[in-house]
């Protein structure tokens, strides 16, 4: 057990999937994977450990925001040895080029979190996935005839802002920074994982656009 999560250290795979959402966490290994069993439900935060294909995986949902994925990234990477963590998320399109149902799989995080540099003293805004993940990811899209898009993401701690904070934001993050959508959990993700010598990607579907304001939640 650790501080946030109630499975024993052999109950918990070296693969995890991370949605934000714990009962997306519920539907995924209920249809999904075989041998299901329940490994956390302390704040409700449910995950569950299974097999697919003969892999074994853990499904827990991270709850919403940088610092909740931060806690329970960090306490599967260093206390239950997790090796991997993929989330699969939803985020906001900046771009006509993305529109809702597109997936997107990110290169490249930038943020104005403080997060990294409280957590271990590192300057800087931009996190990064693990090449070798986003890799084989690219590869079993291609072979599964799945579009995916690589981008550059911006991850915040505030989804929607006042509206004159927004234009200010938007000519930051958009023209400048080149990011092509919203989020908010990739950040800490990547940053614990480079911290700690691990491996993380991050897989999000497009679930509502600023371009368009067309939105499916």
């Amino acid at each position: 057990m650790s501080t946030h999560i109630g499975a024993q250290k052999d109950e918990i795979a070296n693969i995890v999937l991370m949605p934000g959402d714990p009962l997306r966490a519920k539907m995924i290994a209920e249809t999904y994977l075989s041998d299901v069993k329940i490994i956390n439900t302390v704040r409700n935060m449910l995950g569950y450990t299974g097999v697919y294909k003969t892999i074994r995986v853990t499904v827990m949902g991270s709850g919403m925001g940088i610092p909740s994925m931060g806690i329970y990234s960090y306490e599967l990477f260093d206390k239950y040895d997790v090796d991997y963590i993929i989330r699969i998320g939803t985020a906001g399109s900046y771009t006509k080029e993305l529109d809702i149902f597109d997936t997107v799989l990110v290169t490249e995080c930038f943020s104005d979190s403080n997060y990294s540099y409280v957590q271990s003293l590192k300057q800087g805004h931009i996190e990064k996935p693990s090449i070798q993940l986003n890799d084989i990811i690219l590869a079993t899209a291609k072979k599964m005839k799945k579009d995916i898009l690589p981008a550059k993401v911006y991850c915040t701690d505030v989804y929607k802002r006042e509206q004159n904070a927004q234009q200010i934001l938007l000519n930051e993050i958009i023209e400048k920074q080149g990011c092509k959508c919203v989020e908010m959990e990739s950040y800490s993700l990547f940053h614990n994982a480079n911290v700690l010598n691990k491996q993380a990607a991050c897989i999000l579907t497009i679930s509502d656009s600023m371009v368009s304001k067309k939105e499916n939640y």
